[in-house]
């Protein structure tokens, strides 16, 4: 079982080579925060791609699937739009969540919340016995950091660790990309904006090993 697993695109999305997999996973940011046309382009890319099983998770950047879940799969009819949802996919449960922290004055902040117990209230929903959760943003302390700062979310930490999810997916903070083992948790970094503009490719997982078949800095 392979899964090619991506986020923050930022309208690139025609430049990135998606590699053939069983299921694709976005983890939000496809926008630059400006119209339903940019989701209607994403929606297009997608179609373009061959895997049976597409699923998407908003992020920060993607205001315009803010105002109406049922509207953004409207949007994003070429796959299945996650917000605060679980599907079962050959027999993987995969949960998909968009929130994220307030970021700072000058970021978009679509599902973006308050640090604390409101943002806490929609970790809570995710439910036990998931093999894979989605998230825009990381836990705090891991794949995290943008230069010295951390910007990861400790209650969201707590959750993974709690639930202890095979997988754990994100993306959000450029800096980070990868994948590192904490517990029985794979933690998945799969932003693809690299230094100096270069886009880095999506990664393509192994699902049971929990491998990255195409390592990439």
């Amino acid at each position: 079982m392979k899964i090619a697993v991506f986020s923050d695109t930022h309208t690139a999305h025609w430049q990135i080579k998606v590699p053939d997999a069983d299921i694709l996973i976005f983890a939000g940011d496809m926008t630059h925060c400006r119209t339903d046309q940019e989701v209607a382009d994403f929606n297009v890319f997608l179609g373009t791609l061959p895997h049976t099983y597409k699923i998407v998770v908003a992020g920060n950047h993607d205001c315009m699937l803010t105002r109406d879940p049922e509207n953004a799969k409207a949007l994003l009819s070429e796959a299945l739009y996650l917000e605060d949802e679980a599907v079962v996919v050959h027999g993987i449960t995969i949960y998909g969540t968009p929130w994220n922290p307030l970021f700072n004055e000058y970021a978009c902040d679509a599902f973006a919340l308050p640090r604390g117990n409101v943002l806490k209230k929609k970790w809570d929903m995710i439910p036990a016995n998931i093999d894979v959760l989605v998230t825009h943003t990381p836990p705090s302390g891991i794949l995290d950091r943008n230069g010295p700062v951390s910007h990861g979310c400790t209650d969201l930490a707590a959750a993974v660790v709690s639930h202890k999810p095979k997988y754990h997916i994100f993306g959000h903070i450029h800096d980070q990309h990868g994948a590192i083992k904490y517990g029985q948790t794979w933690y998945i970094n799969c932003n693809v904006q690299g230094k100096d503009g270069c886009l880095r490719s999506p990664l393509l997982l192994d699902y049971v090993t929990g491998n990255i078949l195409n390592k990439e800095v």
